[in-house]
């Protein structure tokens, strides 16, 4: 047997070629600034809607590159090597980090818009927001969101740098000082990104509690993040990018990936759903009661059966998570369902009677979206798109699904 039978398989070249990048910049580039200036004007003209608008996408934004970290450090910690070709790409999502701070910025100025936690004569006439005025104040909000994306920024910037340098260095030991990081990571990620989701949507309605509403909200990021990731290999692939080193191996275990996380959310949403119908306690039913008013009651439905149900169907079978046209599909599909569940999460609070599209909405999403792709696109020509210096690498482009 020839010793070297696994290089007959043609070579990938670990770079985006020149025009396919310019040609990617300008359309990221265009989508970027008409965004930003429908989402200005939008602003200028009723900032009343800008708000909500805006952190419907901002939050569907951050639990994106946050899923992206999580997975990030759950494969340092496991030493897998099926995802390490994939593993650049995710590391250039996670970068977001520090632009995520930047697009925090409207949020932070918006406070009084969103927050009815934030005006001090409601909190005095509230008996319920006294008690949580401890940690529903605009300081505290303010102090915590700065330690978040510190935690997050610092985080991904050490695992991707590590990542990068041991390109051109092979060094071993970059490897274990990952695994090490990853371990607390997880930990201070766990419990940052849960109070995040906790301080940015659960407290727009502050007289609602659940405690599991963190992990609704990152297993719902984490899902949106493998859709983006295998639309984005998809894309590349339709370029030949990473034809070779991707395979539908690779793309098999993403599909395992977003069916798993499908039945995990649906099973997170269901505790939730499950122990507030049974308790009955009115504060908190209030937040089921406001998703069963009017064309909400739709909304909640399209959760139930195109969230859940539609995916799951569609995934269930080995074939469909190794079809690249089945897996074109679901992944659009998933991200869709991911904006419905943020939405649903967000806009209720202020439109009570039922749901009220607005073309804001649309810029606000483009506008953010496009400023997280603008640095992902920027940093695929800085170094090559998969980590060639991982020592797992050659086992990553030979895995094969059992």
């Amino acid at each position: 047997m020839s010793k070297h039978h696994h290089h007959d398989v043609p070579k990938d070249i670990y770079q985006i070629p020149v025009a396919t990048w310019e040609k990617g910049r300008n359309i990221i580039l265009a989508l970027f600034v008409i965004s930003w200036v429908a989402a200005l004007a939008g602003f200028s003209v009723d900032h009343k809607q800008f708000f909500p608008s805006y952190l419907v996408a901002f939050f569907f934004g951050a639990g994106i590159t946050i899923g992206s970290a999580l997975f990030i450090m759950i494969q340092h910690l496991t030493g897998s090597a099926w995802s390490v070709p994939l593993r650049r790409l995710m590391e250039n999502i996670m970068m977001g980090m520090p632009i995520l701070a930047f697009l925090f910025l409207p949020i932070a100025f918006g406070i009084h818009e969103l927050y009815e936690w934030s005006h001090a004569d409601v909190v005095a006439n509230d008996p319920l927001l006294l008690k949580k005025v401890a940690f529903l104040n605009p300081t505290a909000f303010y102090i915590r969101a700065v330690i978040y994306f510190a935690i997050w920024s610092y985080w991904a910037w050490r695992l991707s740098s590590w990542s990068r340098s041991q390109d051109s260095s092979k060094d071993l030991n970059l490897t274990f000082k990952s695994e090490r990081i990853s371990a607390p990571g997880m930990l201070l990620f766990f419990l940052s990104a849960s109070l995040a989701s906790v301080d940015w949507v659960m407290s727009l309605q502050p007289h609602w509690y659940s405690t599991i509403f963190g992990i609704y909200c990152m297993a719902g990021g984490m899902w949106a993040f493998f859709a983006i990731l295998t639309f984005t290999l998809l894309r590349l692939r339709a370029n030949g990018i990473l034809a070779n080193s991707v395979t539908i191996e690779h793309y098999h275990d993403m599909g395992k990936w977003m069916f798993a996380l499908t039945v995990f959310w649906a099973y997170i949403a269901f505790s939730q759903y499950m122990l507030i119908w049974y308790a009955n306690l009115p504060e908190e039913t209030i937040f089921f009661k406001v998703r069963r008013t009017g064309t909400w009651e739709m909304v909640s439905a399209v959760l139930l059966f195109g969230h859940f149900a539609a995916t799951f169907l569609t995934l269930l079978a080995r074939g469909s998570k190794r079809s690249l046209n089945v897996l074109r599909f679901i992944t659009v599909w998933i991200l869709c369902m991911h904006y419905v569940d943020v939405y649903w999460l967000v806009m209720p609070n202020f439109s009570k009677a039922g749901i009220a599209p607005h073309w804001m909405d649309l810029a606000c999403f483009v506008a953010v979206m496009s400023t997280l792709s603008l640095g992902f696109w920027w940093r695929l020509r800085s170094a090559p798109i998969v980590p060639v210096g991982d020592p797992r690498f050659q086992k990553g482009l030979e895995f094969q699904n059992v």
